[in-house]
C-alpha cells in the first residue's frame, strides 16, 4: 500500500503544476517613481513676520528686512541667484567674507514682495553674523 502512496504523489505533483491562477502569469506593474519635491525657503520666524509700517529688524539688518527686490539691488548690486518659487523669492549675493540669502514674501495687502528674512554663510556653509555679511556685502564694490 505505501508503494501506491509513493507512485501516486509524484503524478500529483505534476497535476498540480497545471492549474495555474491567470494572476499568476500577469506581469507586475511599473513600479512608481515619487515626485521631485522642490526645497520650500525656511519658514518666516515670528520674529520677522511683522510687514508695512511696522517692519521688524534686527541690528544691522536696518534697510535690508523690509526691502523689495529693486531696494535689495540697489543696495547690494545684481544678485547672483534669482529663484522664484510661487509668490516667494529668494535673492542671493556672494563676496569674499559672505552669501547672503535674502527671502522674500509678498504681504496679505497686495503690495509689493518685501524681504522677511535673511541668511548668511561662508562659503563652505558656516554660519556667519548676519548684520556682519550685510556690512561686508555693502562695502564690497558692485558687479
Amino acid at each position: 500500500m505505501n508503494r501506491r502512496i509513493l507512485l501516486a504523489f509524484p503524478a500529483l505533483l505534476a497535476l498540480s503544476a497545471c492549474g495555474t491562477d491567470d494572476a499568476t502569469l500577469r506581469p507586475l506593474p511599473a513600479p512608481v517613481r515619487p515626485a521631485l519635491i522642490r526645497p520650500a525657503p525656511p519658514p518666516m520666524p515670528q520674529s520677522q513676520q511683522r510687514r508695512a509700517a511696522h517692519v521688524f529688524s534686527a541690528p544691522g539688518l536696518e534697510g535690508v528686512i523690509g526691502a523689495d527686490a529693486d531696494a535689495l539691488t540697489r543696495l547690494f548690486g545684481p544678485p547672483r541667484l534669482d529663484v522664484r518659487d510661487g509668490d516667494a523669492r529668494k535673492l542671493q549675493w556672494s563676496g569674499t567674507a559672505c552669501i547672503l540669502d535674502a527671502y522674500l514674501y509678498p504681504p496679505d495687502n497686495g503690495c509689493r514682495a518685501a524681504a522677511t528674512y535673511v541668511d548668511a554663510r561662508r562659503g563652505d556653509g558656516r554660519d556667519v553674523d548676519r548684520a556682519a555679511c550685510v556690512a561686508a556685502l555693502r562695502q564690497s564694490p558692485r558687479r
